[in-house]
This record gives structure tokens, sequence and C-alpha cells, in this order.
């Protein structure tokens, strides 16, 4: 499985962007995963593909919501009220088994980043 990520970009504090990630064959799970310079990878959000259950990390829970449409096995992830904390490099994931949410580890394919900015 090949994914392909976009839509990440320099946006001033308070602004929203929407990323993208497109599959190139079914997967039954999708998500999101930051890492910003000098930390580790963190889990964002994810959500199943058959019924659309969600999952949010607590800093951007209220702020981000994870959506796919099934039919093109892509998946999106509206950013709003952005912050500079939220400056990282934004990768998805997927896996066609049942992870754990949180464990990148456990999420077989990997998109490249794309880059989120956010300027104060």
């Amino acid at each position: 499985v090949q994914l392909q990520a976009s839509g990440g970009g320099l946006v001033q504090a308070g602004g929203s962007l929407r990323l993208s990630c497109s599959a190139s064959e079914r997967t039954s799970v999708m998500g999101w995963f930051r890492q910003a310079p000098g930390k580790e990878r963190e889990f964002v959000a994810r959500i199943r593909r058959n019924d659309a259950h969600t999952l949010y990390a607590d800093s951007v829970k209220g702020r981000v919501t994870i959506s796919r449409e099934r039919a093109k096995n892509t998946m999106y992830l509206q950013m709003n009220s952005l912050k500079p904390e939220d400056t990282a490099v934004y990768y998805c994931a997927a896996s066609r088994r049942t992870p754990i949410a949180i464990m990148e580890g456990t999420y077989e394919y990997w998109g490249q980043g794309t880059q989120v900015t956010v300027s104060s």
C-alpha cells in the first residue's frame, strides 16, 4: 500500500489547514502522526474504515477533525485554530489489521511527511 500525503504549508496562528492522504489500496485504519523538531513522533488522530470511528490526541481534540472517503481510499485532517506548537512534519499511516491507535509501530504503511508550519 502506498500513501500520498499533501496539504501542508505555512499558516498564521489561529488559521486552518486541511491535510489529505490517499492510499493506493483499501486499508482498515488510517491515521495521522506528527513529529516536531527535536521531538519523537506522536499520534494525532485515526479513523476506522468500516464505521468511521475516530480517535484524537488530547492535544488536538476540539481543533482537529479526521474524516475519510471510502470510495477514494482517502483520509483528511481538517485542522483549525492552529497553534505554533502544531508545527511539525505530519505523516499519514495505515493498517490492514487492528493497530493500537497511538502506537506507530502497529501501522504497516507510511506516507512521506508533509510540513505544517504555524507562525505566531
